[in-house]
């Protein structure tokens, strides 16, 4: 290799060390175990509130998901789902207000395409391999307990 090829490589790290945006992982770290805790505490506080009006222990945590998914896809609907998740990064993606999110977001992205091939056809873009996964990996965790119970 040449001198003046060492030197253009040089200068191409030098310029692109310069150009890369610094990370901000702490900061980044920090703001997503906050608002993960704080969607966490949300969840926390429907579940309380619904066992001390007297909900069935059983009937409580499904109730907590109903409002919960509501209020991930709700959030998006109106755009502050976004400015949460671009704030908090990671931690806008507790697990069930983030599928709510994945779900509503393509959705309505592509609903100038009709309800058949927009929303429909679309709508499980994002969580659909999550689904597939989820459902596929559970089904072998279950065969292996299964087998060894």
């Amino acid at each position: 290799m040449s001198n003046k090829e060492e030197r253009v490589k040089q200068k191409f790290k030098t310029i692109s060390s310069e150009a890369r945006p610094k990370s901000h992982l702490l900061r980044n770290c920090i703001r997503a175990f906050i608002v993960g805790g704080i969607l966490c505490d949300i969840g926390q506080f429907f579940n309380s509130s619904l066992t001390r009006i007297g909900l069935p222990k059983e009937d409580v945590s499904s109730w907590v998901s109903i409002i919960m998914v509501f209020l991930g896809a709700f959030l998006t609907g109106i755009g502050l789902y976004d400015k949460i998740a671009s704030y908090a990064g990671a931690g806008s993606l507790v697990p069930i207000t983030g599928f709510a999110n994945s779900i509503v977001s393509p959705a309505m992205e592509f609903k100038k395409e009709g309800f058949i091939f927009g929303v429909g056809a679309k709508m499980f873009v994002i969580a659909g391999p999550v689904l597939v996964y989820g459902i596929g990996s559970s089904v072998v965790v279950g065969i292996i307990y299964y087998l060894f119970k």
